[in-house]
């Protein structure tokens, strides 16, 4: 980002306390940020880090998938995703993920955790498929986790197999990811086993997998609209957001499949603050704060990246009450006029 000044309504620092401010930006680092008086006209938050994504699936946007499991649609390696996949050319998938990737651009997010399939030659499409403005923390598997940052399971529930894996990537310094709790609580156990960097879903967790990720630090990443779509629950209990977020979780959002669900962090925030009541604190908590994948705070302060994007609060500067409430229920993604690069 060019050196520049920018004057709005920020929700600055590790709590977000929306106030009208100047922010200086000297290549690229916030520098400096000062109250202002008068009326802002526009807003600015943190830009999104979506902690969860797979872009191939792209070119199975919203296949119909009525009357299917979710074994039946993503388990590998025949799941009619990965069906879709093979037989999807190599270029279609590149010009899929770019689009996908310039989606995510446009409505906010710079900074994404992608899982890929299809072992090295998956990750080298993922590659292909990069463009400035917007980073990724990369998962492979089947060999591709030693060209990627990590390694991530799609479960946990081949012990030996899964352990010989996680022990080869942790001797070659990579992070290790696992989806865990999405469609019940078997392979909870063994995921935690693994000794993981991140887990996955965490629907189905319960009191003692809560009270366990807690004491050991581990990430949590949540992706209530697929859960929904792909009937992992009906309810506000699973996952059981309220119960992690008081327990002291590190609670992370992700958008999960591009197949079923538009990788639209707004969309995904005002679904979470709906249904599982979470306040603007800890929405935007969960949607900034994947970017320590990158060794980054997600938060606007002077010294840190000037990752941030700039809204067009409408007629909302003018009546709410409650500007972080108004920035999920009332603006969303049709605000953004600028996300930085």
């Amino acid at each position: 980002m060019p050196d520049k000044e920018l004057q709005g309504l920020a929700f600055c620092g590790e709590t977000f306390p929306p106030r009208n401010v100047s922010i200086v930006i000297e290549e690229g680092v916030i520098t400096d940020i000062t109250d202002t008086a008068g009326p802002a006209k526009q807003w600015i938050i943190p830009s999104f880090f979506n902690a969860h994504t797979h872009i191939a699936d792209t070119v199975a946007m919203d296949t119909p998938v009525a009357g299917r499991t979710i074994s039946e649609l993503v388990a590998p390696p025949n799941g009619l995703k990965h069906q879709i996949l093979r037989r999807t050319s190599d270029d279609c998938l590149v010009r899929a993920m770019q689009e996908t990737i310039a989606f995510m651009h446009a409505t906010g997010t710079t900074g994404f955790a992608e899982f890929r399939e299809g072992g090295p030659h998956g990750v080298d499409l993922f590659s292909r498929a990069g463009r400035p403005g917007i980073s990724a923390v990369v998962f492979g598997r089947d060999g591709g986790e030693f060209i990627a940052d990590g390694l991530g399971l799609s479960s946990a529930k081949n012990r030996e197999s899964d352990l010989a894996a996680v022990e080869r990537a942790r001797a070659a310094g990579k992070k290790i990811a696992i989806h865990a709790g999405e469609v019940g609580a078997g392979d909870i156990d063994d995921a935690f086993a693994l000794e993981p960097d991140l887990i996955i879903h965490a629907t189905y967790f319960e009191d003692r997998h809560i009270r366990q990720a807690a004491d050991e630090n581990i990430p949590l990443v949540v992706c209530p609209r697929s859960n929904w779509i792909l009937g992992g629950t009906g309810d506000a209990s699973r996952p059981p957001v309220r119960k992690m977020l008081d327990a002291g979780c590190t609670l992370w959002l992700g958008t999960d499949n591009v197949m079923f669900v538009s990788p639209d962090m707004f969309a995904e925030c005002a679904f979470l603050t709906t249904v599982y009541k979470t306040t603007p604190e800890e929405t935007l908590r969960m949607a900034t704060g994947g970017a320590a994948l990158f060794g980054r705070s997600g938060i606007l302060a002077v010294g840190e990246p000037a990752d941030l994007i700039c809204l067009d609060p409408g007629y909302a500067d003018k009546w709410t009450q409650c500007p972080g409430l108004s920035l999920f229920s009332r603006l969303g993604s049709r605000a953004v006029r600028f996300v930085s690069e």
